[in-house]
């Protein structure tokens, strides 16, 4: 269906909730036969910080080009701050310059041949505002993110973390009613990227600032989000605190991307309530226990268990000692000294894992060993 594209003027399309700033109802987008973003449905509160996780290709890169504007929707509705910017459907489309949004993207984008007071001030005079009030703003953005004394330095003879800081003055010096960042720091290195998180989320804390974030990288979401939004083929597998999320993934296959841990084949054969939920006891190829699940599951039915290596424990006794927990027998395949730690990688007839331990601990490779987790340390997921 060729949809219409109207401008609408915007703050006229509608009311919405009075905390949610950005609302996805049903928001679908196709590329000829592949769906890129499948009825995506998400509210993002007033001020707050939720980031779109997951693997190259999920979708959440289009999502975030089309709350911008930036890319249309086949179907679904769009709101911005109760309004609304996009429903194919009625042939509404808000163009981005009027939806209010700022966007800093993974290039830093900036000018190269403006200085840094000159970058941040160019959507200002695009707004043509006057120049006595641009100079008072530029100056006070500057000022947030740390670079006033480089303001009259050429954008491009500062530092990949300082351009950084400077496409993000950009999009903010207008203030907008969002931002939205699509992985703006993956071209910076280990340490500063770091650093950038925390500057980030304290500067995003102080302006109060609704921002979308986007990112493959878990422990970036982890550190920055409120609320993080886990995709995975265009569409969304869980919404929930960073906490939420990695503690009690909604299934294996959100599971599988946070944390890299190992998944087990198992069928079960007991299920049983208790007040922390639900103990399920599984069967594998030459093991046997009890582990956690989400809801009940039928005995006899096929399942995911799965198994983080900071849950672990490494013991070498005859008889391991689980309390009601799984137990693998284990060869240490690798042991790898990393500072802080030691990883090893340990192969068993269940299959491999990884574990961290005490840098003063040393294992021989070859060496044989028990692999031990506590029931309330593991999940198990059917296998649908």
């Amino acid at each position: 269906m060729q949809v219409r594209t109207v401008r609408v003027p915007y703050g006229e399309t509608g009311g919405g909730p009075g905390q949610v700033q950005i609302r996805l109802e049903g928001v679908t987008r196709r590329f000829g036969s592949v769906t890129a973003v499948d009825r995506v449905t998400l509210e993002v509160a007033k001020g707050e910080f939720v980031t779109l996780l997951g693997p190259s290709g999920c979708g959440k890169t289009t999502t975030l080009r089309i709350i911008a504007g930036l890319e249309e929707a086949d179907e679904g509705r769009v709101y911005i701050g109760g309004r609304l910017v996009s429903d194919p459907q009625a042939g509404i489309f808000v163009p981005p310059e009027r939806r209010s949004v700022g966007m800093v993207f993974q290039s830093y984008a900036v000018w190269p041949h403006m200085t840094v007071f000159g970058n941040v001030a160019f959507p200002l005079r695009v707004r043509r505002w006057p120049a006595e009030a641009i100079r008072r703003r530029v100056t006070e953005v500057l000022q947030l993110v740390g670079l006033q004394h480089l303001m009259d330095r050429p954008a491009t003879a500062l530092s990949g973390g300082q351009q950084q800081r400077v496409a993000i003055a950009r999009a903010i010096v207008y203030e907008p009613e969002v931002l939205l960042m699509d992985e703006p720091l993956s071209n910076l290195d280990a340490k500063l990227r770091e650093e950038m998180r925390n500057e980030l989320r304290a500067l995003q804390r102080r302006l109060g600032m609704t921002t979308v974030y986007v990112t493959h990288d878990q422990e970036e979401a982890m550190v920055l989000s409120d609320r993080v939004v886990v995709m995975h083929a265009g569409r969304v597998l869980q919404v929930g605190t960073p906490e939420e999320i990695y503690l009690r993934p909604a299934d294996a296959t959100v599971a599988e991307f946070l944390g890299s841990p190992t998944l087990l084949d198992a069928t079960v054969r007991g299920s049983e309530a208790d007040p922390d939920g639900v103990l399920v006891e599984v069967e594998g190829t030459g093991w046997r226990g009890r582990c956690r699940a989400r809801e009940p599951i039928p005995v006899g039915t096929r399942v995911k268990v799965c198994v983080r290596g900071e849950d672990l424990e490494v013991q070498r006794v005859r008889e391991p000692k689980a309390d009601g927990g799984i137990c693998w027998r284990g060869q240490v395949e690798q042991s790898r000294f990393r500072g802080q730690s030691r990883l090893l990688v340990i192969r068993g007839e269940a299959g491999l894992f990884r574990v961290e331990v005490p840098k003063t601990e040393r294992f021989e490779e070859g060496e044989s060993v028990w692999v031990v987790a506590q029931a309330d340390r593991l999940l198990a997921f059917p296998i649908r």
